[in-house]
């Protein structure tokens, strides 16, 4: 049986784990401040090519977007998002546990488009009575998205230039950024993402981490006291260099680039692969994730050798699934589920 339900099945990759029992009876400071957690901050600064970066470290993509979000917004105002987003639908409440509302905008294959985006807030503005609403005080994306979509350079400009006109913050999720950034024909890349984004993160826990996300403001610009924010939110690790030795591997010969492009070739494959035996397609996604329309046969068929996520049903004879490859997945697995399926 295979695990292609989502791609955080598997521990972490190899280098990190023998970096971690390296440095493992090492005496270090605590709460992030040890040589290795600078170390990391560094390697994604000149990532980012952003010099004055502020760079935190987390442990979970839920923590992350509940305490940036937090400290983002005032108690009046809510987030903006596309209806399928994270923080929308699979996070349980997270950031209206935080007293803020989820804003929904709709949704095209994932994607808040910049047109829609400008409509909102011009409603909002005009409206004579939006001092009694809950204000929009921050755009949420997140690349990839929720159905493995990705935003052009240009998107992300024009979505930026929109949020600067109306003094909002544009922030990122990346759970999946390595994904995002191994795709074939994107042009986003990590200073494309500081150039535009006012905070975004680096997610590790589903790109061969154990577990850790890296926190981006790309201008120095983190709000105030954000490092007391994270203690107050339950998400400061004592042992910090738990995620900073990760990400200082991960950010070493472009291994977290190279895990990406590893989950998008067997993605590739895998589709392909389907594509030949006849399998169709909810969407065209270039990276790690594959949404499948299946019949009730057909489901069964793949049932008996993965497993999988559900993701809707289409109509009464048919539903779409997603698939995940990962850092992890072996091409000799991929071979052998197409053989079989």
């Amino acid at each position: 049986m295979f695990f292609w339900d989502c791609d955080y099945c598997e521990g972490a990759d190899e280098r990190i784990l023998a970096r971690l029992i390296e440095t493992n009876r090492e005496s270090l400071p605590g709460y992030g401040s040890d040589r290795y957690c600078e170390s990391a901050k560094e390697k994604i600064r000149i990532a980012c090519a952003s010099a004055d970066a502020d760079v935190f470290f987390l442990t979970g993509g839920t923590q992350t977007n509940m305490t940036v979000i937090s400290s983002l917004l005032s108690s009046y105002e809510g987030v903006l998002t596309a209806a399928s987003g994270h923080i929308a639908v699979h996070e349980a409440g997270a950031i209206e546990n935080r007293g803020h509302k989820v804003l929904e905008l709709p949704q095209h294959d994932g994607k808040i488009l910049p047109e829609e985006l400008r409509a909102f807030l011009v409603s909002f503005h005009k409206n004579e009575t939006k001092e009694h609403m809950v204000y929009p005080g921050l755009v949420y994306l997140s690349h990839p998205t929720e159905f493995g979509t990705l935003y052009t350079a240009a998107e992300l400009s024009d979505l930026s230039l929109i949020c600067r006109e109306y003094e909002i913050p544009l922030y990122l999720d990346g759970a999946r950024l390595g994904y995002g950034l191994a795709a074939a024909g994107t042009d986003v890349t990590l200073p494309i993402l500081a150039k535009f984004c006012d905070v975004f993160y680096i997610g590790g826990t589903k790109v061969g981490a154990l577990c850790g996300e890296a926190v981006v403001f790309p201008r120095g610009n983190a709000p105030r006291h954000f490092f007391t924010r994270i203690k107050q939110q339950g998400a400061l690790l004592a042992k910090g260099r738990l995620v900073g030795i990760q990400f200082d591997t991960l950010f070493t010969d472009d291994l977290y680039l190279e895990l990406g492009k590893h989950a998008v070739r067997m993605a590739e494959k895998l589709r392909d692969g389907l594509k030949k035996k006849g399998f169709t397609f909810y969407l065209s996604s270039p990276t790690n994730q594959q949404f499948l329309v299946v019949t009730r046969d057909e489901l069964a068929r793949i049932a008996s050798l993965t497993t999988y996520s559900f993701w809707e049903n289409l109509d009464e004879e048919h539903k779409v699934i997603r698939l995940a490859t990962s850092w992890a997945t072996k091409e000799t697995d991929i071979d052998t589920f197409l053989a079989e399926i």
